[in-house]
Order: structure tokens, then C-alpha cells, then sequence
């Protein structure tokens, strides 16, 4: 099976055959702008002097004025055709050796994911990159709230090295330090800050992975916790525990989804615009909330829908619905399942009979697990392709960049957090490490 870069190729050169594998109906691309190199985007935003998140499932948000931008890559990458960039990175990791690690998110395109010495989820990856206390320089090939959490988590004299600094998250860019701190005066000017009487604060801050340092270091410094897809539940339990009701941010769908989940009413999970006073909400609503959720949600999974799941079912009678958390609460409800990028990669390992799975994912990952298990029909519910804009940016051609600068002794395109940011993000980190499922 092909990659989903040579697919956007091919379907913008209309040259795509008539069905993909295993019969599936020929498919279209969200923007004919992802067959162009990531640096044309790059070039546009200098010129423009406005970011933006690029061609892809993100390219309708809006990118805040203080979304990190990418200089020029050198020509001599742009040009490079993709057998030199393989010889040229695969001499670069070999002249660098245990100096250098590079981790590789299951959403990064197939042409990236090749010379990814780790691949994994967020945490998984920065975990990963623990077990490499040799490594001078982690180059971490996704986004850059999961840089800013290796740099975190690992020693300060390891580098943490984003080879664009244009792939930000749209999602984590919805809830900035800013508006989540307003946020919370205004809660703490409702709710009072005193325990109840049994010791339960008013209220706990829960931020998942896909946030920045900051507000990571919020949660750190307010009680809180940070929670990934995997133990969302866990978390919130634990919150719970400790607090009457949770604030939980950026994505109000694994929020809502898991809450639900544990039987929280959705009358009792407002949701919170932070343009509106008291987020668009009322006192009284606030009072009685168990989950207040913020106005946030993944570009990627909101554009899966019900009528696309009807599709499925109705086209492969017995095929196996397994979305991500982060979609909206009736696809999830439609799914036969729903959990994280983890939770999905080992149902379809354990799957013992060929299986046809429909999935609700990013198509990077949807693809690979194709490629990789071919005893089952594995197709996206999307039918259009339309990656993660942001972990789209990221090019073989920027990999060779940063590593060739590695082996000249330069270190190009650095993530550092501040130790007032990333001495609480720590805590807020080590207790989600703590809360296991």
C-alpha cells in the first residue's frame, strides 16, 4: 500500500487508479495544497507575516500571532529528491550514532517514520527518549507541545530539537495561559477556593497531554493533573477525589466522552467559551457542573460524523467501528469501540480472524495499520484524505536538515522550557504518571 503523501501526489496529478486496495472507492484530498513541499507555507506565512497551521484537517483554524514560525529551509532540501534525503539522513543517524535519538508520532507521514529510531504517542515517545540517556539530541518528529514535554521530561543537557517549528496543534492552541488564568478567577470569585467537608476542593484543573508547558505548569501549580486519552478516566477519578468538579481542557470531546462514560450526566458538563462571560454559562449551571469543559477539540476528529459510520456499516455488514475519544460524543456513541491511538493499533492486533475495521483516526496512522496487517480490510471513515495539517509539516527534507547540522556540531531549532514553567509541569506530569488505568 502506498503512503498518504504519494496518494495526495497522485490524486492531485489526477492520476489516481479507480479503487485503492482491497476494493475501496477512490478517495479525494481535502486541499490540493499538501502535495506542495511544507516550505512553500513556510515562505507564504513570512511574506504574509501571519501564521498559519497549513493544508490539512486544520487549515480553517485560526493560528494565534504567537504561533512559532519556520525559516527558510535551504535550497539544497528542497531540491533534494527523496532517495538523497534517505542516503543523506541514514549517513547523518550513522555518523551520529547513540548521540542522537529520533522519535517518530504515529501520525507523521510514512517518508518521516522510516528513520524513526522510536514510534508512539506523545508520552510514549517521551518516555522513549528516557531510555537513550546517551543521546546529546532528541529530535522529536511531531508537534511542539509533545517537544516541550521531552524537554521536560528529560536532562537539561539533552537537546530537544523540532525540525519545524511550524507544526504547533490547533487544539492545544485553543486553550492559551491567558484565558484558562481568567478562567479560573472567575471560577475561584464563584466557587470560593475553601474545601468542602470532606476536604474536596471547589474545583481541579485537568489538562490533557495535547496542551503547551504552561498550562501543563498550571495545573502543577493549582492541584492539578494531566491526562492522556489512555487514562483519561483514571485521571478524572482521581480528580474527583479530590475536588467537587473538574476543570477540564483544551478538548471538550475526551472530556465529555470519558465523563459520560463514568456516568456523568451531560446537564452536569457545561461547556465553557472563554470569549463569554462566565464562558457563556450562568451561575447557577456552574454550581451544579461535575465537568466544566472547555471549547476545544482536535480538527483531525471533528470531521468524523455518523453518516459516515451508516456508510460503513452499510457497505461491510460486520465491519468493526473503532474511533478516537477526541471525536464527537454520537460518533463515539455509533462506534463499536473508542480509545486512544494505543487502544486501537492492539484491538487490531488481536484480532485473531480477518476483520474489516473502519476507523476513526488520522490517516497516517489508519494507513500504516493497513500496510501492517494485511489479513484485514483497514480503510478510514473519512473517505477524503485530509491529514493533521501541523505533524504534516514535517518533511524528510527538515529531518536531514537538523541532523546534518547535528553532525557539524550545530544545534538547529531547539524547544527549551523555562524551569518556572517546567518545574510544575513536572508535578502535573508525575501525577498522571502515578494515576495508572
Amino acid at each position: 500500500m502506498s503512503s498518504v503523501n504519494t496518494a495526495i501526489q497522485l490524486i492531485t496529478r489526477e492520476q489516481a487508479a479507480r479503487t485503492t486496495a482491497k476494493g475501496m472507492a477512490p478517495v479525494s484530498t481535502c486541499s490540493p495544497a499538501l502535495a506542495r513541499g511544507p516550505w512553500d507555507y513556510d515562505l507564504a506565512e513570512a511574506l504574509a507575516g501571519v501564521p498559519a497551521y497549513g493544508p490539512g484537517a486544520s487549515i480553517a483554524d485560526t493560528a494565534p500571532a504567537s504561533t512559532p514560525r519556520q525559516g527558510q529551509l535551504p535550497e539544497e532540501y528542497k531540491r533534494a529528491s527523496d532517495a538523497e534525503l534517505g542516503a543523506r539522513i541514514r549517513a547523518a543517524k550513522a555518523t551520529l550514532g547513540d548521540r542522537a535519538v529520533v522519535l517518530g508520532h504515529f501520525y507523521q507521514r510514512d517518508e518521516v517514520v522510516e528513520y524513526a529510531d522510536f514510534v508512539g504517542d506523545s508520552f510514549q515517545l517521551a518516555n522513549a527518549a528516557l531510555t537513550r540517556p546517551d543521546a546529546e539530541a532528541i529530535i522529536f518528529c511531531g508537534v511542539h507541545f509533545m517537544a516541550e514535554t521531552a524537554d521536560i521530561l528529560s536532562r537539561p543537557d539533552q537537546a530537544v530539537i523540532l525540525p519545524n517549528l511550524a507544526a504547533g496543534c490547533s487544539m492545544a492552541d485553543m486553550a492559551d495561559i491567558d484565558s484558562v488564568t481568567e478562567c479560573w478567577e472567575q471560577l475561584e470569585e464563584l466557587f470560593g477556593s475553601e474545601p468542602d467537608a470532606d476536604g474536596r476542593v471547589p474545583v481541579i484543573p485537568v489538562t490533557y497531554m495535547n496542551s503547551s508547558a504552561a498550562l501543563k505548569g498550571f495545573c502543577g501549580e493549582h492541584g492539578g493533573i494531566v491526562c492522556t486519552s489512555s487514562n483519561a478516566a483514571t485521571v478524572l477519578e482521581w480528580a474527583f477525589d479530590r475536588g467537587q468538579r473538574v476543570l477540564f481542557f483544551p478538548d471538550q470531546h475526551l472530556g465529555r466522552n470519558t465523563a459520560k462514560a463514568m456516568g456523568v450526566r451531560l446537564d452536569r458538563m457545561p461547556l465553557w467559551n472563554p470569549r463569554k462571560d462566565l464562558g457563556g454559562s450562568d451561575a447557577r449551571t456552574l454550581q451544579d457542573s461535575r465537568v466544566i469543559l472547555w471549547h476545544g477539540f482536535c480538527s483531525v476528529h471533528k470531521r468524523f460524523n455518523v453518516a459516515q459510520i451508516r456508510k460503513a456499516r452499510a457497505e461491510f455488514p460486520g465491519v468493526r467501528v473503532i474511533v478516537h475519544p477526541e471525536c464527537p460524543m454520537e460518533v463515539v456513541d455509533a462506534a463499536d469501540s473508542a480509545g486512544s491511538t494505543d487502544f486501537i493499533r492492539k484491538a487490531i492486533a488481536a484480532a485473531t480472524e480477518p476483520t474489516t475495521f473502519a476507523v476513526g483516526t488520522e490517516i497516517n496512522l489508519v494507513n500504516r495499520l493497513a500496510a501492517e496487517y494485511p489479513q484485514h480490510t483497514i480503510f478510514c471513515l473519512d473517505p477524503v484524505i485530509c491529514p493533521c495539517s501541523t505533524m504534516y509539516r514535517i518533511h524528510p527534507g527538515y529531518l536531514a536538515w537538523v541532523l546534518e547540522a547535528l553532525v557539524r556540531g550545530e544545534v538547529v531549532n531547539r524547544i527549551t522550557v523555562a524551569d518556572t514553567v517546567a518545574a510544575p509541569a513536572r508535578v502535573a506530569l508525575e501525577r498522571m504518571l502515578a494515576a495508572r488505568p
